[in-house]
């Protein structure tokens, strides 16, 4: 992967401007490329906001959702990493129970299980 495109993502991860998220999940999230796709799901993760989490959550084909296994399941490690896991949660319920999507439903509740198992 190119570095400089590396270093954009890691930029706008650290940016505290909201429209940094509108960046990575319009440029990074729908890339045709895994990596940037990966980087960029991580990177919305780690920011731990409500509107970065709500993009890798419940859109169908990006985050948790994304078609590569690899791009779904580093999201899937980011999200356990968190240390303060409360936003996700509240996404994700509100997901299982107000998605219209069953596939996205599905996965939320995957992640919310996996969640309860690593606070164990």
């Amino acid at each position: 992967m190119n570095k400089t495109i590396e270093k954009i993502i890691n930029s706008l991860e650290k940016h505290e401007d909201l429209e940094s998220i509108s960046v990575l999940e319009e440029l990074g999230t729908n890339s045709p490329d895994n990596e940037i796709r990966e980087l960029t799901s991580k990177a919305l993760v780690r920011k731990n906001l409500h509107d970065s989490l709500k993009v890798v959550i419940i859109n169908q084909g990006k985050g948790i959702n994304d078609l590569c296994p690899t791009v779904a399941m580093s999201t899937v490690n980011e999200i356990l990493a968190l240390d303060d896991k409360s936003e996700v949660i509240k996404i994700l319920d509100d997901t299982i129970n107000l998605n219209s999507i069953e596939e996205v439903r599905e996965n939320a509740k995957s992640v919310k299980s996996l969640l309860s198992l690593s606070a164990e």
